[in-house]
């Protein structure tokens, strides 16, 4: 429990949070245009897969970034829920197949199941909002179409994000904590992996 509040740990999640903020905003004036959106920001959702802090940090950044959203309110409460619940699943994917196996197949696995999950429930939460609490339907035939179709850009969005970006994400960041940088990891590297003397 005391690891899990450690100093690194919360500047770690406060770094994630304000990254998620920061590269939101920056892409704000172009993120929403058209059915495909430009979410770079999503790519940190792979990140539970090495710190759990990365969980809280993803929410609260998504709830921060979504006080910009046209949705103001369901997107603040509601779709900062489907962050939550991607990273709680990417977490829980990350403690079921560890990161300390050597086998390109398992980190294959990590990243693919791994990032599924957020991609999942983005793809079927944010258009529930669009369409049925914002009724925003227009250009539709009906509500059926309206839905679907939100799903499918939103399963393509978050797929390119996630999957896409998140993949260079997770291996860049395996690499430097395979490397032993300190910032990447919760505790000091073991003597044998950094090629220290014994004593």
């Amino acid at each position: 429990m005391k690891d899990l509040f450690s100093t690194k740990r919360i500047c770690r999640a406060g770094v994630i949070a304000a990254l998620y903020v920061a590269l939101t905003y920056a892409f704000a004036p172009i993120a929403f245009q058209g059915m495909f959106q430009i979410r770079p920001a999503e790519a940190l959702c792979i990140l539970p897969l090495f710190f759990p802090e990365a969980v809280p940090a993803l929410y609260v950044g998504c709830m921060l970034s979504n006080l910009a959203s046209m949705y103001l309110i369901y997107d603040v409460f509601v779709g900062s829920l489907a962050t939550l619940a991607g990273a709680l699943g990417t977490y829980l994917i990350g403690r079921i197949l560890r990161e300390s196996s050597q086998k390109k197949l398992v980190h294959a696995g990590r990243i693919a199941f791994g990032g599924l999950i957020p991609v999942l429930a983005n793809t079927f939460i944010i258009p529930l909002i669009i369409v049925f609490l914002c009724h925003d339907t227009e250009g539709f035939a009906n509500v059926s179409i309206a839905y679907w179709t939100y799903c499918l850009s939103m399963f393509v969005s978050e797929s390119v994000w996630i999957l896409g970006l998140g993949a260079p994400l997770y291996l860049s960041i395996l690499k430097l904590r395979r490397k032993g940088v300190s910032a990447f990891l919760d505790k000091k590297k073991p003597a044998e992996a950094t090629n220290a003397p014994q004593v």
